[in-house]
């Protein structure tokens, strides 16, 4: 009799184990078809887009501006890469909207409530930083790299910036997804105040050491100008104190919903 039973507990475990793997299999091909959608569209504007994220370039050097390519297929690889990141750009609001509907559901209504301003957030302040990267830091970046460039001089030699259209794609791609993840700091330090790991005190505590980490990972993820090493430390000191503001903002509200309960 207990061998039946433990079987038949077995048994209803295993269904909705399979039913949410089933969902997760149906949710992620849904996530694949979006991305092949929006690869498929951006692939057709490629061009166009890579026009766009070039314009940088063009502002800082003029019309003289030239890319280059070393190898035959260099260019339709590029081509893919930008195709590529614009969809994944394009179709991450469906594919975390799949990903929201599978985890939501073993979620309490509060916890649901708790996490979607995090989710809304996330792709407003990933955009602020990309838009930060494109139109205020690489502009000067490249002025200052193209300052290099000198017609003749002592030696007789000119020195003429022909950059390769994969590195120049390589240093766009870093610079927005540098900028636009950096940006995510206030999600996560209110995540991990959320999940009890930090509280506010300890971020006014550390409030020297994360000007220091600020300027250090500006250095990291920033070319080797100061320009751009300020452009992303500043608004990471920022976005630190405005993460303390936002903390205080929530005790305070989780205080008077605690005083209400109690009343």
């Amino acid at each position: 009799m207990t061998d039946e039973v433990d079987r038949s507990d077995i048994d209803a475990s295993k269904a909705p184990l399979m039913d949410h793997l089933i969902e997760l299999r149906g949710r992620l091909l849904r996530c694949v078809v979006y991305f092949v959608v929006a690869f498929a569209l951006c692939f057709s504007q490629a061009g166009r887009i890579f026009d766009f994220l070039v314009q940088p370039l063009v502002d800082a050097s003029g019309a003289g501006a030239r890319l280059i390519y070393t190898k035959l297929y260099e260019a339709f690889f590029v081509e893919i890469r930008v195709a590529a990141f614009a969809g994944i750009c394009i179709a991450f609001p469906l594919i975390a909207n799949e990903l929201w509907r599978f985890v939501a559901p073993g979620l309490y209504k509060r916890e649901q409530r708790a996490l979607l301003p995090f989710l809304l957030a996330t792709p407003v302040l990933f955009t602020a930083g990309a838009a930060l990267a494109y139109y205020a830091v690489m502009p000067a970046a490249f002025r200052f790299f193209l300052g290099f460039q000198q017609m003749g001089g002592a030696s007789g030699i000119n020195r003429e910036a022909l950059p390769a259209m994969g590195e120049y794609l390589d240093l766009v791609m870093s610079l927005i997804l540098a900028f636009g993840i950096a940006f995510l700091l206030p999600v996560l330090l209110m995540l991990l105040e959320r999940a009890g790991i930090i509280n506010r005190r300890q971020l006014i505590a550390g409030r020297r050491y994360a000007v220091v980490g600020a300027f250090v990972a500006a250095a990291v993820l920033t070319p080797p100008d100061l320009w751009s090493q300020v452009a992303l430390a500043i608004p990471l000191i920022l976005l630190y104190e405005i993460s303390i503001i936002g903390i205080w903002l929530t005790e305070k509200r989780r205080a008077r919903s605690t005083a209400a309960e109690a009343t």
